[in-house]
């Protein structure tokens, strides 16, 4: 059995006999938080949609691309608002020659003041129907208001596009923010915190991020009875609009009794520690409570102050089971 242990330790790549890892479990000056659950933000995000009617007849961005200011997104059949146009460009040209018409006729004295002040109003009046009529026909080309990445198409090549339909939703990824729900009773407590660390778990692991500005909504909703919290961060990361996040807002200190989380073995319902005893690792159960600001973990029960703690919890069994 301990020849069998011995090869398991050293396909894992630890030494039999290594110098292990530990800790002193001791009391500490800790941040003192207030946990909220949050959600990540753009602080810049623009929905994109267009301001004619039309057959979407070319996609030009997609998902997660980054584009520039001004870059084409979408085409737009734009047969219409052409034809449109051009109707336009003929009565801007009717116009034209007929306040010129009047204008020659009112020098001569055949026709009075007033007419050739209608005949100059039709004219502006035409100038503007056309002007608008362009405009009409350049929104049929679809461009990206900032520069930044594509986080959602809502339409597809051959969808009809409607006036304010959302087309694409772009964000800047060089700022985001954690966005946070309060209940109304601790809203003091949040306005009087200075600082917030904000807690990611995703794809990376567990991250710790710092919050550089907090603001606080003047307004309570009056159905959840919550107030909306905004904390800027100093860090983006790859953080993307969407992802799921727990803001730590700063209230206080308070000495408590942490360990760091690799410390902590967990199997099913079970969490446990090895303390080391005359030299030898025991499992201990605990009762772990909320992550502190700095990344460990309280623990409510189970451990005393001055006690020792392994730090690599699976070479701690398997040195355990070797000793048996």
């Amino acid at each position: 059995m301990k020849t069998l242990t011995f090869s398991f330790l050293m396909l894992l790549g630890l030494p039999a006999f290594a110098q292990t890892a530990t800790r002193l479990v001791e009391m500490r000056e800790v941040p003192l938080t207030l946990p909220a659950e949050a959600v990540i933000e753009a602080t810049r995000q623009a929905v994109v949609a267009t301001q004619v009617s039309g057959r979407i007849v070319a996609v030009k961005a997609e998902v997660g691309q980054r584009v520039q200011a001004g870059q084409v997104l979408m085409r737009v059949d734009a047969r219409e608002a052409a034809e449109n146009v051009a109707a336009a460009q003929a009565r801007l040209a009717q116009a034209e020659a007929n306040f010129t018409r009047t204008q020659n006729l009112f020098k001569q004295k055949f026709v009075s003041q007033a007419a050739l002040d209608q005949a100059e109003a039709a004219l502006k009046s035409a100038r503007a129907q056309a002007g608008a009529a362009a405009a009409g026909a350049s929104h049929a080309t679809v461009t990206a208001p900032i520069a930044g990445i594509v986080a959602q198409r809502h339409a597809e090549l051959g969808d009809l596009a409607m006036p304010g339909k959302p087309l694409f939703t772009v964000f800047d990824p060089k700022g985001v923010r954690a966005v946070a729900s309060i209940p109304q009773f601790r809203f003091g407590d949040v306005r009087a915190a200075q600082t917030a660390r904000i807690e990611i778990v995703d794809a990376k692991g567990r991250r710790w991020l710092d919050g550089a500005k907090i603001e606080i909504l003047p307004t309570i909703d009056a159905q959840s009875h919550t107030a909306t919290a905004r904390i800027r961060l100093t860090q983006v990361d790859g953080l993307v609009p969407g992802v799921a996040a727990r803001v730590h807002f700063v209230i206080g200190r308070a000495q408590k009794l942490t360990v760091p989380p690799q410390a902590i073995l967990r199997r099913g319902e079970v969490t446990a520690v090895y303390v080391v005893k005359d030299g030898r690792p025991q499992l201990r159960q605990v009762r772990p409570g909320e992550a502190v600001a700095d990344g460990e973990i309280e623990i409510l029960a189970g451990l005393s102050d001055g006690e020792t703690i392994r730090l690599d919890p699976v070479r701690a069994g398997i040195e355990l089971r070797q000793a048996r």
